[in-house]
Formats: structure tokens, C-alpha cells, sequence
């Protein structure tokens, strides 16, 4: 009987065989929108007057949940994420404290484990990062992210 079926078929097998391609093209289209809706963004806001330095064994950042960014300046003034634009300026050490303490307590909130990002210029002086950094450690958070790049940006 199945010898029958494919005769018959290598007999009518003038015309043309073709695909509807239709349902594929569907498919392809609905796992674009599930990888995009179920896709994290990784969104840091960046002071662009602040140069980080460039480290050989830079990584590319895993997940930018928790992070708690303050941007150092090359006269260590220090701000929060929003840099010198939109930002807040961090006039004394308390100041520096009480933030990181209630960015730290929302991302606790969050159940996230708080990391303090640090985005130094360049040209700053490693004893303002690490003024910065025992204020976070009095605070409570004990990991700490450097911004780097990777590469030599194009200015």
C-alpha cells in the first residue's frame, strides 16, 4: 500500500513542491518578542565628564541590579549617578554616607545584594576612591565595582 503512494506521487511529481513559509516567519517573529520582553538591560547612568581608566583585563558588567554609582572627579568632588548635570553633589563626608546607607537599605528592599560602582576619573587620586570606599564599608556594603574600559575610547 505504500509502494502505491509513493508511485502514484513520483508520477504527479511535475508540479512544483514548495513550503508555506508563512508559519515560520510567525515563529521567527514570536521568539524575537519573547528573547526582547524577557531580555535585562543593563542601565548605568554615566557622568561623561567623568574619564574612567583603561584596564587590560577589563570585564564587561554581568547585571547592573544593586549598584549604588557615585562618580569621582579629578579634584574629588563626588557626586551621585546623575554626575555634575543632574546630579548630587556630596559636600561632606555624611552626606556620602547617608546616601549609600538608603541606596543600600532600597536595594536590601529589593533583595539584591548592594555593590558600590565606582566611576573615577582617570586623572583622580586614589585616596579620594578610597575615602569613598571606607565610607561604604561604614555603611554596610562590602563589594565594590571600578568603571573601566576595556579599550582606548575615542574621544
Amino acid at each position: 500500500m505504500a509502494s502505491n503512494k509513493l508511485r502514484n506521487s513520483q508520477l504527479n511529481a511535475e508540479g512544483d513542491a514548495s513550503v508555506d513559509m508563512s508559519p515560520m516567519i510567525d515563529l521567527v517573529f514570536l521568539l524575537l518578542i519573547f528573547f526582547l520582553v524577557n531580555a535585562t538591560m543593563i542601565i548605568v547612568q554615566q557622568d561623561a565628564k567623568v574619564k574612567p581608566p583603561v584596564a587590560s583585563n577589563a570585564k564587561e558588567a554581568e547585571s547592573g541590579k544593586g549598584r549604588i554609582v557615585v562618580n569621582i572627579y579629578e579634584n574629588g568632588d563626588f557626586f551621585n549617578a546623575g554626575g555634575e548635570a543632574d546630579g548630587l553633589k556630596f559636600d561632606t563626608d555624611e552626606d556620602l554616607f547617608d546616601y549609600i546607607k538608603e541606596a543600600k537599605e532600597d536595594v536590601d528592599l529589593e533583595g539584591l545584594e548592594p555593590k558600590l560602582h565606582l566611576r573615577g576619573d582617570k586623572r583622580a587620586v586614589f585616596k579620594h576612591a578610597r575615602k569613598v570606599i571606607r565610607i561604604a564599608a561604614k555603611a554596610g556594603v562590602d563589594q565594590v565595582i571600578f568603571a573601566t574600559y576595556g579599550f582606548e575610547p575615542n574621544e
